[in-house]
């Protein structure tokens, strides 16, 4: 494995953790009031055709991230609206 790879896997790790404390508080209080739907629609879209290009492109960082990624905000986004 190459530097740039794991440079990669590392970005990913650490980007992809971010979203854990939100998902988690969100999934245990049930509690979005403060939580921009408009934001995290968006932020799907971008998840997804990130994850779409890491496919194309093979480049499994980007695959790896923005798919955990994708779970977490779209797991977010479905609590706002359900919740709302």
């Amino acid at each position: 494995m190459d530097t740039i790879t794991i440079l990669g896997l590392f970005a990913a790790f650490f980007t992809t953790a971010s979203y854990v404390p939100q998902a988690i508080k969100t999934i245990r209080s049930k509690d979005t009031k403060d939580i921009a739907l408009s934001m995290y629609i968006l932020l799907c879209i971008g998840g997804l055709l990130w994850f779409i290009y890491g496919v194309y492109s093979k480049s499994w960082p980007i695959m790896i991230a923005n798919g955990i990624s994708l779970l977490f905000s779209c797991t977010i986004m479905v609590f706002k609206i359900k919740f709302k």
